[in-house]
C-alpha cells in the first residue's frame, strides 16, 4: 500500500470567509514588495490608512454622501464664489447637481442622466457658473467604471455635444472627458480581472476539498483491500488446521501438535502483517516490506499445510516488473486459494503464472465442488474478495474473470498490464524511494 498522500488543505481566512480567494484578491490589491526591508513609519501608515478603507468598503453610502457635501462645500463661498444675481438659485442647483452622487453606485445611468440634465438647465439660467464640473466628473466616471460599454458611450457622445455649446472650454472639457474616460474603463477592467481571479480561486479551492475528499476515500478503500488480504486468508488457514487437529487429536496427538503449532505460526505471521500494514500506515522510518513474488512460496507452504494441495507453474521472469504490480500478483494468489480453503475442502489447486513483455497472465483453478455446493457465483456480493481482485487488477490496465470450470471447480484468469519499474536514483534518495515501493500501489 502507498503511503498516504499528504493533501493541502486551503484554511479560510476568519475575517474575510474566503480561502485562496481572499489571498488572491490580496496578492492581486497589494503593492508590489519593496527592494529593501520597509521602514517603520510606512508600516505605521498602511495600518493607519487600513481603517477609514476598511470602514469605506462597509459603508458606501455614507461615503458618496461625504463626497457629495464635499462638493458643494468646495462650490460654495469661501472657497468658490457665486456667480449670478440670483445667489439662492444658484446654490439650490448647485446642492441638486451634487446630491443625486449619493446613489452613484447603486444607478450610475440614472445619476448620470439627472446631473446632466441639471447640468445643462445651469448652462441655460448661468452660463457662467462652472461649479458644475466635479459632480458631472464624478457621476461619468461612475458610469465608465461600472457600466456596459453601450451607455458609456452613449455618455461620452452626450457630453461632447454639451462641450462643444462652450467654444471656449470645448479643448479643455473634451481632455477631461477623455481623461476620466480612460481612468473608469482602467478602473472597470482591473475589477473584471480581480473578480475573474477571485472566482477562479474559488473554483480552485472547490476542487482541492473535492480532491481530498477523493483521496481520503481511495485510502479508505486501499486500507479496507489490504485487512481483508489479511485477516480473511488467516483466518481461512487457521480454521482449516484446527479442523484438522481436532479430527486427528486422539488419533495422532503428534500430528495434532503440529497442527497447532502451525495454528501459532499463521497466527503470528497475521500479527506481523497487520503490524507492517498499520506500519505503512503510520509511516515510521525503517517499516518492513509487504510481501511480494518472493513470498509465495512460503504462502503456498502455508496453504499446502491447511490440507490444500496445490501447485504453481512459471512461464517468464519478473525482473522487470514494479513492486507494487508483484504485491498485486501476491494478494490475487493468496484471495484465490482463500476462497478455495473456505469453499472447496478437499480439492487441490493449480497457479499458472506468465510473464510477457508488458504483460502478466495469471490463472487459478481448482477442483471442487460443482457450482451451488460452493463458491458463490462471480459477482453475487456476497464478499468482498473477487471485486478486490478487480481492483487490483484494474490499476495496471487488467481485468479478472471469475466462474465454474466445466465438470467441476472454479478458475480465476487475471491479467495486468504494469509498465517497466524505474530505475532507482542514486544517493540517499534511493533509500526512500525503495521504501515507498515496497507499498502497495492498489
Amino acid at each position: 500500500m502507498d503511503r498516504p498522500v499528504p493533501v493541502r488543505r486551503l484554511h479560510r481566512d476568519p475575517d474575510s470567509g474566503r480561502g485562496a480567494a481572499a489571498e488572491a484578491a490580496r496578492r492581486v490589491t497589494a503593492r508590489p514588495p519593496a527592494a529593501g526591508p520597509e521602514p517603520a513609519w510606512a508600516r505605521g501608515a498602511a495600518a493607519i490608512l487600513s481603517v477609514p478603507q476598511a470602514w469605506a468598503r462597509r459603508h458606501p453610502l455614507l461615503c458618496d454622501a461625504a463626497l457629495a457635501a464635499a462638493l458643494v462645500a468646495s462650490a460654495l463661498p469661501p472657497i468658490s464664489d457665486i456667480v449670478g444675481r440670483d445667489r439662492a438659485g444658484a446654490v439650490t442647483l448647485i446642492i441638486a447637481i451634487a446630491a443625486p452622487l449619493i446613489w452613484r453606485r447603486r444607478a450610475p445611468v440614472a445619476v448620470f442622466a439627472i446631473i446632466f440634465g441639471l447640468v445643462l438647465l445651469q448652462l441655460a439660467v448661468n452660463p457662467r457658473e462652472g461649479n458644475d464640473l466635479l459632480p458631472l466628473l464624478c457621476a461619468f466616471y461612475t458610469l465608465a467604471s461600472r457600466e456596459p460599454p453601450w451607455p458609456v458611450l452613449a455618455a461620452t457622445a452626450a457630453l461632447e455635444i454639451a462641450a462643444a455649446i462652450w467654444p471656449p472650454g470645448w479643448g479643455l472639457y473634451t481632455i477631461l472627458i477623455a481623461f476620466t474616460l480612460l481612468l473608469g474603463y482602467y478602473v472597470r477592467t482591473r475589477r473584471a480581472y480581480i473578480t475573474a481571479l477571485v472566482d477562479r480561486a474559488d473554483r480552485l479551492e472547490r476542487e482541492q476539498d473535492q480532491q481530498a475528499q477523493l483521496t481520503v476515500a481511495a485510502e479508505r478503500a486501499r486500507i479496507a483491500r489490504e485487512v481483508h488480504d489479511i485477516v480473511a486468508h488467516n483466518i481461512a488457514v487457521m480454521t482449516a488446521l484446527a479442523d484438522g487437529a481436532a479430527y486427528t487429536a486422539e488419533a495422532s496427538p503428534g500430528q495434532a501438535g503440529a497442527l497447532m503449532r502451525q495454528v501459532s505460526q499463521t497466527g503470528r505471521s497475521a500479527l506481523a502483517e497487520m503490524r507492517r500494514l498499520i506500519g505503512v500506515l503510520r509511516d515510521p522510518p525503517g517499516h518492513s516490506p509487504q510481501p511480494a513474488l518472493d513470498d509465495i512460496d512460503e504462502l503456498l507452504s502455508t496453504v499446502r499445510a491447511a490440507g490444500l494441495p496445490v501447485t504453481l507453474t512459471v512461464t517468464g521472469s519478473p525482473d522487470q516488473l514494479p513492486a507494487t504490480a508483484r504485491l498485486a500478483i501476491y494478494r490475487i494468489i493468496q484471495e484465490a486459494l482463500t476462497n478455495t480453503l473456505k469453499y472447496a475442502a478437499g480439492a487441490t489447486a493449480r497457479i499458472g503464472l506468465s510473464y510477457q513483455p508488458g504483460r502478466v497472465d495469471l490463472e487459478i483453478t481448482d477442483t471442487g465442488r460443482p457450482l451451488g455446493a460452493g463458491q458463490p457465483p462471480a459477482g453475487s456480493g456476497g464478499g468482498h474478495g473477487i471485486a478486490g481482485m478487480r481492483e487490483r487488477a484494474a490499476l495496471f490496465g487488467g481485468h479478472v474473470a471469475a466462474g465454474p470450470v466445466t465438470g467441476g471447480g472454479w478458475r480465476i484468469q487475471a491479467t495486468l498490464r504494469p509498465g517497466p519499474e524505474p530505475a532507482a536514483r542514486p544517493g540517499p534518495e534511493s533509500a526512500e524511494a525503495a521504501s515507498l515501493t515496497t507499498a502497495e500501489g492498489a
